[in-house]
């Protein structure tokens, strides 16, 4: 089946919360998943992992866990976005490594991202290092542009939730331009799926993804605000 043309990809998609209990196509998921990876990433840092739940008795552990939600158990397959928030350190050398045997990582590039990354990320003993960027960063935003950077365990979550939610949208549009359907929830206890399926506790869930083909009977598709009501010209 050929896929759709983008805009209509992005027109097509929509939350589903009815499935039919179809199989997906052997191998569509892992091509659906490749593309997902491939999305933007800050430093190249690629802080995603994704969990496939397809086993019927671990599909209906994970329906409970996510609040008894009939998306969950009807669909065929649930993808879990999972962020790890230490990815800048545990990636950073493969990252520089594979970019230079591609050639997309450059010497001065290289060092550029030596002299960046750790700085911007690491916390130190205690959090000392996170403290001190919290208390320099507004100063020199006095005088200088400056971005915002992490500054706690929370900052780091929050980061690569940012980064991972790209490759969760790269995953559900690829889904709907190859006729398949999504539902990105955030309802769920993320205690418990962490336990379900074995994912370090260090990590966090930022969405998970069902992906099968809708029921048949949805109700018409919510509308949107038109873009006048969200499109600001130059200024806010």
């Amino acid at each position: 089946m050929a896929a759709l043309p983008f805009p209509e990809a992005v027109l097509r998609r929509r939350a589903v919360r009815r499935f039919k209990p179809d199989p997906l196509p052997p191998g569509l998921l892992e091509e659906l998943l490749d593309l997902a990876n491939r999305a933007p990433s800050g430093f190249n840092l690629q802080p995603w992992h994704f969990v496939v739940v397809t086993e019927p008795a671990r599909r209906a552990a994970l329906q409970e866990a996510a609040l008894g939600q009939a998306q969950v158990g009807e669909a065929p397959a649930t993808v879990i976005f999972v962020a790890d928030p230490d990815s800048w350190r545990l990636h950073l050398e493969e990252v520089l490594a594979m970019g230079k045997v591609q050639g997309a990582v450059s010497p001065s590039y290289e060092r550029r991202l030596r002299r960046t990354v750790p700085p911007s990320f690491a916390l130190g003993p205690l959090g000392l290092l996170g403290l001190a960027r919290a208390l320099f960063l507004p100063l020199r935003r006095l005088f200088t542009p400056t971005p915002t950077l992490p500054v706690s365990r929370s900052g780091l979550r929050a980061y690569a939730v940012k980064q991972t939610m790209l490759a969760a949208q790269t995953f559900m549009l690829a889904a709907a331009a190859s006729d398949l359907d999504t539902c990105p929830m955030e309802g769920f206890d993320e205690v418990r799926i962490k336990r379900l399926l074995g994912i370090p506790r260090r990590m966090t869930i930022p969405v998970i993804v069902p992906v099968g083909y809708a029921a048949d009977d949805l109700p018409p598709k919510p509308p949107r605000f038109p873009l006048e009501r969200k499109l600001h010209r130059e200024r806010f």
